[in-house]
């Protein structure tokens, strides 16, 4: 693919995982301050929000690397739905 038109695809792959990422931010701050009041109330955090909130970070990562150039992989929904950065990590330095 020329250079031309792949940036006319991060174009559109901008604004399609934009506005999913956009939506997903919302539920995420609600799961964010959630998971502080059941901290704070049960002295334990909720592993099960933490590790959603998490995929979030890694498609931000992701989808932040696509659209500045730095990497090829395109984010969510045009690729598979990464969930840890830590293995994604490991996926790139292979």
């Amino acid at each position: 693919m020329s250079e031309r038109k792949e940036a006319f695809m991060r174009i559109l792959v901008c604004i399609v995982s934009g506005i999913i990422l956009g939506i997903w931010k919302a539920l995420i701050q609600l799961l964010v301050l959630i998971n502080w009041i059941i901290t704070l109330i049960t002295n334990k955090r909720n592993k099960e929000i933490a590790n959603f909130c998490e995929i979030w970070n890694t498609q931000i990562y992701i989808f932040l690397r696509y659209i500045s150039f730095v990497s090829n992989y395109r984010p969510f929904p045009f690729e598979g739905l990464e969930k840890n950065m830590s293995k994604f990590d490991k996926r790139l330095n292979k």
